[in-house]
């Protein structure tokens, strides 16, 4: 087995805590920012607006992250509910993260380029979650870092040589789930699977491949999508290893989530990929949507 010594906090005053997670998430969401900005400008596109959308993409992603963490342990909070709003003490979830920065760049950006008439400051939506993409899973590698660092997200014993066990005793990995799990008996001796390194490798993986497909998908959002497919089906996988508590029919919480979103991105894909086809095949030749053979044949009479 590998032993893992490392205290989980660089920090610790008693009133200030600062914990290898929270600063890795840190560097982590900062060098996405960086390089999106860095990509956007090769592009054209101005990295102030960039700046912009990624404040309102931090702000939905703590938000997200802290509802998604919450709601995986409402037993604990439901009797603790002063504890919700202390993010500072620890708690977030990364699918709340990834989704709710989504939702928050993208109202942000919606609404920038409803109610703003000065062409300069129109968000690229599309292009900027596709320059996203690649960039969100270093980001999402470099935060699995700092979980490899304090020991978080229980999973199953194993007897397999690359198992490990913390041995410090402020790590999470030694002190186990919270008493409410009784479902659990945690034994800090007996090595378990290192799912958090599982994912740290599945993401520089997945950013390989991302990263292979830029510019191949037309129209611009289509590389988003299919970075969220492979990590949902990723995580799907991985996430049986883990011992969060189950929710129905052996699933976790994350399982679910990771099911609705393959039920949304899946058919979105499904849907462009026809699209396509009947544009090679019909007279469309951008990537506005398809008209129906009706509208076609009045606007070839029409320019007749």
């Amino acid at each position: 087995m590998i032993e893992i010594p490392f205290d989980p906090n660089i920090f610790n005053s008693g009133s200030f805590t600062l914990s290898w997670h929270g600063f890795m998430s840190f560097i982590a969401v900062g060098g996405a920012v960086y390089l999106v900005g860095r990509w956007a400008k090769k592009e054209g596109i101005d990295p102030d607006i960039v700046y912009n959308v990624a404040v309102f993409g931090i702000i939905g992603g703590i938000l997200g992250a802290r509802v998604v963490h919450v709601a995986d342990n409402w037993d604990f909070y439901s009797a603790n509910p002063g504890n919700i709003f202390k993010i500072w003490a620890g708690g977030i979830g990364l699918w709340g993260g990834i989704l709710g920065g989504w939702l928050g760049a993208l109202a942000y950006s919606l609404l920038v380029n409803r109610f703003s008439s000065d062409p300069k400051t129109h968000v690229p939506i599309g292009r900027l979650m596709d320059l996203t993409a690649p960039a969100i899973l270093l980001a999402q590698a470099i935060g699995r870092v700092g979980d490899l660092i304090n020991g978080e997200h229980w999973s199953k014993a194993t007897d397999l040589p690359w198992g490990w066990i913390f041995t410090n005793f402020s790590s999470p990995g030694f002190q186990g789930p919270p008493s409410n799990r009784t479902d659990i008996v945690w034994d800090p001796t007996q090595a378990t699977h290192p799912s958090a390194a599982y994912e740290l490798i599945g993401d520089l993986l997945l950013f390989m491949v991302v990263w292979k497909l830029r510019g191949k998908f037309i129209p611009n959002g289509a590389l988003w999508m299919v970075y969220l497919t492979l990590y949902s089906s990723m995580r799907f996988a991985i996430q049986f290893l883990r011992v969060d508590e189950v929710k129905v029919w052996g699933l976790q919480e994350a399982h679910f989530i990771a099911i609705i979103v393959v039920a949304i991105t899946i058919p979105w894909m499904v849907m462009f990929l026809r699209w396509k086809r009947g544009s090679s095949d019909g007279d469309t030749s951008d990537d506005s949507p398809p008209t129906s053979g009706t509208t076609r044949r009045r606007r070839r009479r029409a320019t007749a």
